[in-house]
């Protein structure tokens, strides 16, 4: 006797295409939101057992957004429940190193994506969330709007200030550290 399979209104294809495209994307969206890999696995898992109750016509034209606004209401839905606002430290997220050595060009890009990540997490979580759902996810204001539930001036207004307060940040970067170092935050100079 088969297994238990799909309702026949599933598009199995359709889901699967769309696990394979965002589910590193969502998990990472929910890991920055909730501070826990599994807890945002188990989030970007759910959101994708809700795509599967839901008509492909109606969420296909809008796929990524609609996907980002489940899991962001999902993320929020598990904060509130657990009652806390721990977040991951970029370390838990990064990919492990290779073993042989890097070409020099590869190392300071390294270096210098760590230290936007270290001036990311200085920023409010509004800024956090817009300039990463901008830059890393490639959305556009009306999509972060509808997501985040900001209006899209407000994106822009944040995501203008995140941008501007992390350059002046980086263009002072191992003074603001010394001064984070100092202050007892979670910045550490290399």
């Amino acid at each position: 006797m088969p297994g238990p399979s799909a309702p026949k209104w599933v598009d199995s294809g359709f889901v699967r295409a769309a696990v394979d495209q965002f589910e590193r994307p969502l998990t990472l969206y929910a890991a920055k939101l909730l501070g826990n890999v599994e807890a945002a696995r188990d989030v970007a898992q759910d959101t994708f057992l809700r795509l599967c109750a839901q008509p492909r016509a109606e969420v296909e034209p809008r796929l990524a957004e609609w996907l980002f606004t489940v899991c962001r209401n999902r993320a929020l839905d598990v904060l509130r429940k657990e009652s806390r606002m721990s977040r991951t430290s970029p370390e838990l997220l990064e990919h492990r190193p290779a073993a042989g050595p890097e070409p020099p060009d590869l190392v300071e890009q390294r270096e210098s994506a760590a230290q936007v990540t270290k001036m990311l997490e200085l920023l409010p979580e509004s800024q956090q969330e817009v300039i990463r759902l901008r830059f890393q996810n490639g959305f556009s204001y009306a999509e972060i709007s509808r997501i985040s539930g900001h209006s899209v001036s407000n994106v822009g207004y944040l995501l203008h200030h995140g941008i501007k307060t992390l350059r002046c940040r980086l263009v002072d970067a191992p003074a603001l550290l010394r001064t984070c170092s100092a202050q007892g935050d979670h910045v550490h100079v290399d």
